[in-house]
């Protein structure tokens, strides 16, 4: 599997040390681990290694064997169950002293945490904040849905008899704000029924609409799906590209130095401006090329 997901279409990649790793494949899974990231062949994703929570036995060394054995490749300690910023914190100080002992340039390991219980997400806004080496904010769906008791078997997936709106909103808009007031990423867990693209799209559809930045895949078949759901439409790319044409030059002197004009049927201003950076930005970070050019008027 390793091997295999050198050559998907993803931004980034986590190697795991926690639920996927028997108790006793701890050490194993480390070796193999460290021999993937000093193997290379993962061009420019994104390496994480998610280690296991601060509640077990085997936390601490995990970090010290990935990072003495390859913090040079390795992007980000993948935090799971977090769920307090004492946590966050333990695990800066504890990566901040390995880079030094292997001379790596100090920030150089970024962290993502998972929410994955209650506790977590009560506390997001404080994780959030803990660290500069915080990165990214992740749901953990099948935890959490455990911690809290939720009748439900299908990760992810609405509980049954839950029929007036989204389970999961609340938990996806407080780990989104916290995120976002903070200036880190926001991502979406998995969805394990591999084999259910269209609940797939549903599900990711949800979090996408939100504004999260991403969502995980647990298997190549899903990749298309997200990626395609996380990404804007064509239409969508060529309207915000004619929005930004649009705003710097009527807002320039050539233009008037207006601060709120017309497009076609639409008032554009700072606001609308700001809103069509985003979609821009996630146009051409799935490799969307315009088709369209603004014309600046006779």
């Amino acid at each position: 599997m390793l091997e295999k997901a050198k050559g998907l279409a993803v931004d980034a990649l986590f190697m795991d040390l926690e639920d996927a790793v028997a108790p006793l494949a701890k050490q194993e899974a480390r070796e193999n681990i460290i021999a993937a990231l000093t193997g290379g062949g993962y061009g420019d994703k994104i390496l994480s290694v998610r280690v296991n929570d601060w509640t077990s036995q085997w936390t601490y060394a995990d970090v010290i064997a990935v990072i003495d054995g390859a913090g040079v490749f390795l992007d980000c300690i993948m935090l799971p169950k977090a769920q307090s910023a004492e946590q966050v914190i333990a695990l800066d100080l504890l990566i901040t002293q390995l880079e030094l002992a292997n001379h790596l340039q100090p920030g150089a390991i970024g962290i993502e945490v998972q929410i994955e219980n209650a506790l977590g997400l009560v506390n997001v806004n404080a994780i959030a904040a803990s660290s500069p080496r915080l990165e990214t904010i992740i749901f953990g769906p099948a935890d959490f849905m455990a911690s809290i008791n939720m009748k439900s078997l299908v990760v992810g997936e609405q509980p049954p008899g839950y029929d007036v709106g989204d389970a999961y909103h609340h938990i996806l808009m407080s780990i989104l704000m916290a995120a976002r007031a903070n200036g880190k990423l926001a991502i979406d867990g998995p969805y394990l029924a591999i084999k259910d693209p269209e609940g797939l799209r549903r599900v990711a559809s949800r979090s996408a609409a939100l504004g999260l930045d991403g969502k995980w895949v647990l298997h190549p078949d899903q990749v298309d799906v997200v990626n395609e759901v996380f990404s804007p439409l064509q239409s969508d790319y060529d309207h915000a590209e004619l929005i930004l044409d649009a705003y710097d030059y009527y807002t320039s002197a050539a233009g008037g130095s207006r601060g709120a004009v017309m497009l076609g049927n639409e008032m554009i201003d700072e606001a609308s401006r700001k809103m069509a950076l985003v979609i821009a930005a996630k146009g051409k970070a799935a490799g969307l090329v315009r088709t369209t050019a603004f014309e600046v008027p006779a």
